[in-house]
């Protein structure tokens, strides 16, 4: 199996920087934007039960669209090849709604909620019509099992820088500029940043593979028969329930745990002091996690050249188990400043984050070749269609996980809800790694199998 130019694939790969400063972006402070934490000197936008209520209602919703929308990219057939018209239509709107988000009407809080629920649901959608597609094109651009772990790799770490903007740089607009210059500033990079990726592999994958003939049941009868896709959903919802748990509650550790009742803390950087707020604060856990996350990328991708990306991914959620629950003892440490143990702390939970932001899609790339070797179809449009609606229930269920635990508290005083985020999501990971036993599909062959001949594009 041939592999395209790897410039093209590295291109390709690129896409995921814009996917990541978005959505990274909402993980860290949708919530924090409309319910901040108790004692905090903003107005709550929508009541946090009402809140995490619509998210998990939209998560449900919205996610039956995803394995739809990719069973229509199966089938369609244009000049563009299967997935490129969507790419291109839905990717403006995608980022529009993003930006909506951060502009609503505060008041009365029945407008504010249901102009959430609005725009919420309609980015989800064009985020499905143009996100689904351009992952299914990964098998077709990384054909084999190198290609595929170098892949994922470089889009990592293309995801990692997007995960700075989004987690780091997003807390120093907010601060400086506010929430709706924020929100300008990633709908922008999201655009520019998945047409990027789509030009680079235009011309190879255009008209690479026939339609579907399939119909959708059976075609979704099919995808749940194969075993080795069953192993993989549930343990790809638990650790990236995990991570996602994490990434909302760091704002909360950096405005409850390490300021408590002042609104700066004071960091000296090369002889200067500066002052930061809650943004800056949480900027700097959310770039100490992600550095952490990228110094241990030479050595994941060795191990996965050498033992297989199932098995390190595998390894990372054992690592996660072990981690994530040190995140409890943060600021706890006796006679260390609060500032410095925080880093260490978040340091340590950032290593085990690779697994999540790595290797699902190559995973999931070689499931689809063993689908096409039992069905002679390629239907990598459902497939990652179906691991989005997973992704999406997962994200629902994570904010009233994230919110229930907070009753425990979530103040300076009582910081017990926000410290359990860590314990809590070492469990998540551990229930992961269990589920993820049965799975054996290894990198050392890639099952190869044709679609019928394409027939003339209309």
């Amino acid at each position: 199996m041939e592999d395209i130019p790897r410039l093209n694939r590295l291109i390709y790969a690129s896409h995921s920087f814009g996917s990541s400063v978005l959505s990274r972006a909402t993980q860290a402070w949708l919530i924090f934007y409309y319910a901040p934490p108790a004692g905090e000197d903003r107005e709550t936008i929508v009541p946090r039960i009402a809140l995490t209520t619509i998210l998990l209602l939209l998560g449900f919703l919205d996610a039956i669209d995803d394995p739809l929308i990719g069973y229509w990219s199966d089938r369609t057939r244009t000049r563009w090849g299967r997935r490129i018209p969507f790419i291109v239509l839905a990717t403006p709107f995608y980022a529009l709604f993003f930006f909506l988000f951060w502009v609503p009407p505060t008041e009365p809080v029945w407008l504010a909620a249901t102009y959430f629920t609005i725009v919420v649901f309609l980015q989800r959608i064009f985020g499905t019509l143009s996100g689904g597609p351009m992952e299914a094109l990964l098998p077709e651009v990384a054909r084999t099992p190198e290609a595929r772990v170098s892949n994922v790799a470089w889009q990592f770490l293309f995801g990692s820088l997007g995960a700075v903007v989004g987690l780091v740089v997003t807390g120093v607009i907010n601060d400086a500029w506010g929430f709706a210059a924020m929100g300008a500033f990633v709908a922008i990079i999201a655009v520019a940043s998945r047409y990027a990726g789509l030009i680079g592999v235009w011309r190879y994958v255009k008209s690479e593979s026939a339609p579907v003939t399939l119909g959708i049941w059976p075609s979704l009868r099919e995808a749940f028969r194969n075993d080795q896709f069953l192993y993989f959903l549930p343990t790809f919802v638990f650790f990236n329930t995990a991570i996602m748990l994490l990434t909302a509650a760091l704002p909360f550790f950096a405005d409850v745990v390490i300021l408590g009742d002042d609104e700066t803390s004071t960091v000296s950087v090369f002889g200067r002091s500066l002052e930061l707020g809650e943004g800056g604060v949480a900027a700097v856990l959310f770039g100490t996690a992600i550095t952490a996350a990228l110094a241990s990328v030479p050595l994941v991708y060795w191990l996965a050249v050498r033992y297989g990306k199932a098995r390190v991914y595998s390894g990372a959620m054992l690592a996660g188990t072990a981690l994530f629950p040190l995140l409890f003892f943060m600021g706890l440490v006796p006679g260390v400043p609060v500032f410095a143990q925080s880093i260490v702390f978040v340091a340590a939970v950032g290593l085990p984050m690779v697994g999540v932001f790595t290797f699902p899609n190559a995973i999931l790339a070689d499931v689809i070749d063993y689908d096409a070797s039992r069905t002679n179809q390629r239907r990598e449009g459902l497939y990652y269609g179906a691991q989005n609606v997973v992704e999406k229930w997962t994200g629902s269920l994570s904010f009233p996980l994230f919110a229930f635990l907070l009753l425990f508290g979530e103040t300076t005083d009582d910081p017990l809800g926000i410290r359990l985020m860590g314990p809590a999501a070492g469990m998540l990971a551990l229930a992961g790694y269990a589920a993820f036993r049965g799975y054996k599909l290894t990198d050392g062959v890639i099952l190869e199998a044709k679609a019928p001949e394409a027939q003339a594009p209309l």
